[in-house]
């Protein structure tokens, strides 16, 4: 069966400063070990080609495909608050684009697949376990509903990696609306390229912005189109539970979809704080923090774009700062337009913020476990006095406290209550990517060559919200931990 895929490469016409052109490095036993079919078919692929050989060799890298031009991007950007000028794709590879069935651009890139001139003296592999995770992770945050890149394939390369450890070594196949970054922006600002700026900025605004495209600030444009994303985007990472554990500036999208996966989880017990990664040793990208550091990015990317604004610095600053401005007002909207719809709100009122935050309180205090918490208020909300979220509370008291309030609040909304559990069980997930099952799903592959536990879950993540997943064993909240959880980068 040919393999063939209709690239286009629209960033790789880009001058050469944006990008080096750089061939994937061949491994020396490439083995297909995940192919996400639906993926496949909704990029109009063929998943019978994928699946043999000749795509296991496509997606080591070891055979570049007709019309792919591959090139590793250039960016920079600050790294928990401190800039680096250089930093660019180490370890990936863009291989082109194609439009989807859907008529969207879609970035095809290989993660893992050697060094490219901007290795900074890495071996630019990537070990099996970070490729699993970022397999699973982003394919359940896509069945999550939330926006971000895809994992098309997995490939083992038949050759080690040495870490702290020596590891299997593995090719993720990431695809992304673009990989376009603020520190793509930053690349060019710090070198006060202001020709390559404005090259960046059409190009951005023709692929994720056309319909401000006629406008003729187009700058200040994309600046308010890329905080409004931001802003529902981070909304959406706080009513599921995730901490993305390394918000900088070359880890945030222009797209607005969440991208790298690193020393990411996802809450248990509900913690304001929690901090999983083992870099992060003064909180900054912790659970609560997100929103504030989404809008400090987007403030590096305000920076960049003020000589594009306005000629006039003042002038500038204010247009950039008026846009900021809007980052708050939007954030809030979304996010509590999401806990409602948690709670099975339909109709707003002023107490409404007060009423979640009086329960998020209650569930730090009681250590009640995030997802379940919500899962179950269907239950409750359904008129169950003694239903099963109360336990989920260190004090159910706690719990009860509030629950008296809560009913309070959902004898003036107008459903049946038999709807609202329905409404409620399409808002709150019964699975996330448990940690612990997350980290037995990648020993059992890296430690002993078995992918059946990652299969499993895999395929358990791809409907979250069934009625029929409250009964999974997929879950269950995890069991005590006698360590904090701790996630790394794998780089």
């Amino acid at each position: 069966m040919t393999l063939s895929i209709p690239f286009d490469n629209s960033y790789a016409r880009l001058p050469d400063a944006f990008h080096r052109r750089t061939p994937p490095t061949p491994v020396a036993a490439p083995r297909l070990v995940a192919l996400n079919r639906g993926l496949a078919d909704e990029l109009g692929l063929d998943p019978g080609a994928l699946s043999g050989e000749a795509g296991a060799q496509a997606f080591a890298g070891n055979a570049v495909l007709a019309g792919s031009d591959p090139i590793a991007a250039a960016y920079a950007g600050h790294q928990f608050g401190q800039f680096v000028p250089q930093l660019g794709d180490g370890r990936a590879i863009l291989l082109g684009e194609v439009l989807d069935r859907a008529g969207l651009r879609r970035d095809i890139q290989l993660k893992g697949s050697g060094p490219t001139p901007f290795s900074r003296n890495g071996d630019g592999r990537a070990a099996l376990g970070p490729v699993l995770r970022e397999y699973l992770v982003s394919e359940a945050m896509a069945a999550l509903g939330v926006p971000t890149t895809r994992a098309l394939a997995a490939v083992t390369t038949g050759q080690p990696v040495h870490r702290e450890r020596k590891l299997p070594g593995a090719v993720l196949t990431r695809v992304a609306a673009s990989h376009i970054r603020v520190g793509t922006f930053q690349f060019f600002a710090a070198r006060r390229n202001l020709e390559a700026l404005t090259a960046l900025v059409d190009h951005v605004v023709a692929r994720h912005y056309p319909e401000r495209a006629a406008r003729p600030d187009r700058a200040l444009a994309l600046l308010e189109g890329v905080v409004a994303r931001q802003a529902a985007l981070v909304a959406q990472w706080m009513h599921v539970g995730f901490v993305h554990g390394v918000m900088n500036t070359d880890n945030c999208s222009i797209a607005g979809e969440t991208i790298d996966y690193g020393p990411c989880a996802f809450l248990d017990a509900y913690d304001p704080k929690a901090v999983f990664s083992s870099i992060d040793r003064h909180g900054r990208y912790a659970f609560a923090n997100q929103p504030a550091i989404a809008h400090w990015n987007l403030t590096r990317l305000a920076e960049c774009l003020l000589p594009l604004i306005s000629d006039d610095e003042d002038r500038a600053i204010a247009e950039a700062t008026e846009a900021l401005d809007g980052f708050a007002p939007a954030f809030e909207a979304a996010y509590f337009a999401g806990y409602r719809g948690k709670l099975g709100l339909r109709t707003e009122e002023a107490s409404d913020a007060d009423l979640v935050q009086e329960l998020l309180d209650r569930m730090a205090e009681g250590m009640a476990d995030y997802t379940l918490t919500f899962r179950r208020l269907a239950a409750v909300a359904e008129g169950d006095p003694e239903a099963a979220a109360r336990d989920l509370f260190v004090d159910p008291t706690a719990f009860d406290a509030w629950a008296e309030r809560y009913r309070e609040r959902l004898a003036r909304e107008p459903d049946d209550a038999g709807v609202r559990r329905r409404r409620m069980e399409r808002a709150n997930p019964a699975l996330i990517p448990r940690n612990h099952l997350v980290e037995a799903a990648l020993a059992a592959a890296v430690e002993d060559g078995d992918f059946a536990p990652f299969d499993a879950l895999r395929a358990a993540l791809s409907d979250p919200y069934a009625p029929e997943a409250d009964a999974s064993p997929y879950a269950d909240a995890p069991p005590v931990a006698e360590e904090p959880y701790r996630t790394f980068c794998g780089t």
